[in-house]
């Protein structure tokens, strides 16, 4: 972590309630940021209620805050088929208000918790706060879920965005006032996502030779990341006589698509799909890569709102490659911790990891600078002194 390890902000006696569906030991930047938000703000008094999933009771041991794990499931037969989800969310935080005097609740995003958060913060007079991705502003068309997404993000009593694109989004298209909107850009643990740590393993577990070149993506693997466009990128790189091979980290619905594409252009023996690797790993992995690339677009709509994964790159000393859509820009300054690049086009992919592979004193300056950024403006501190600020 940023200098001491996460202590609390506030006094441990300030009463606040969290309802997210996503929290550790779930999977995902925003379930770390959320664990790193409230371990900063707070001890016990702090009351997070959040879905039950597998390893929950271990993690749940020694954590500082109070956590209340709910089944929470959808149910496709009913209407909304999250309507269950909102009985259990509601229920046990109305019976967590009558024993508690929360100072404010938050939301993990808008639905479901966001409504739920609204109705058991007027209830008991406390102030609310949303917090806002990006993607959920814009998947989901203009129906019913969108006029109570956009219900319950007007009437919160702030707003906490993760990137510009979401500030704007939430502006232009819910129709939030912009005074109750204020920035909270996701944060890396600069200690564990360091420079410096041993991966020489790593790469010979793939095969890899000293001259050999990596390419690294770490998300779930849904096509708006863009890595498939890294794969049809790879035969055109080979072309140029750049020897490299890519690892993807994480899990996803596009499995077997990224394996049957990588089989279709024929690059499958360079293709390592690594699944899940844990969280004392994950750093070790940015740093055997020559570069990270997640060159996102838009997909009707799904679209990337930051992208955590470029900083957590950055802080390893790595240059990084992201696409034009979404809130990227907030993470990535084209030219200087990496480049943005049209994720939409193949051939601008592959040119933009090219010129980082072909020009090593250009990707070392920006690796370099990505980590002298995140180290400077993007620290858990700061965020959690937002944070305890707006609460007052």
């Amino acid at each position: 972590m940023d200098g001491d390890a996460k202590q609390p902000l506030m006094s441990d006696n300030t009463p606040l309630l969290m309802i997210t569906e996503l929290f550790l030991p779930t999977k995902g930047g925003t379930a770390v940021s959320f664990d790193d938000d409230f371990r900063r703000l707070g001890g016990k008094t702090v009351h997070i209620v959040t879905a039950d999933v597998p390893g929950a009771a271990e993690f749940d041991q020694t954590h500082p805050n109070t956590i209340h794990r709910l089944e929470l499931k959808r149910n496709p037969w009913l209407r909304p088929e999250s309507l269950v989800i909102y009985s259990k969310l509601f229920g046990k935080a109305l019976t967590l208000a009558a024993r508690h005097r929360f100072r404010a609740v938050f939301a993990g995003r808008a639905l479901p918790e966001g409504i739920v958060a609204w109705a058991v913060g007027r209830m008991i007079g406390a102030k609310v706060l949303i917090y806002a991705h990006g993607e959920e502003l814009t998947g989901w068309g203009r129906g019913r879920k969108f006029k109570t997404m956009c219900f319950a993000l007007r009437r919160a009593d702030h707003i906490l965005a993760n990137s510009d694109f979401t500030r704007e989004t939430l502006i232009a298209l819910i129709g939030v006032r912009p005074e109750r909107i204020v920035m909270t850009y996701p944060t890396v643990d600069v200690e564990r996502m360091r420079p410096g740590l041993p991966f020489q393993d790593l790469r010979q577990g793939l095969g890899l030779t000293d001259g050999q070149r990596l390419i690294l993506s770490v998300g779930r693997l849904q096509r708006r990341k863009g890595f498939d466009q890294v794969v049809r990128a790879l035969p055109g790189l080979l072309r140029r006589g750049l020897d490299v091979h890519y690892a993807i980290v994480g899990i996803g619905e596009d499995r077997d698509y990224l394996e049957g594409l990588a089989q279709e252009m024929g690059v499958r023996e360079r293709v390592h799909l690594l699944g899940h690797v844990s969280m004392e790993e994950l750093p070790r992995w940015y740093n055997a890569c020559d570069l990270f690339a997640m060159p996102n677009r838009d997909i009707n709509g799904d679209t990337e709102g930051f992208g955590l994964v470029y900083m957590e790159a950055n802080a390893c000393a790595k240059p990084v490659i992201a696409g034009r859509a979404g809130g990227t820009g907030s993470a990535v300054e084209d030219g200087r911790n990496g480049l943005r690049v049209d994720g939409e086009r193949v051939q601008a992919v592959e040119e933009g990891i090219a010129y980082l592979l072909e020009h090593p004193e250009e990707a070392e300056r920006m690796g370099r600078y990505g980590r002298e950024r995140t180290v400077s403006r993007f620290t858990s501190d700061q965020r959690a002194e937002i944070i305890r600020r707006l609460i007052g």
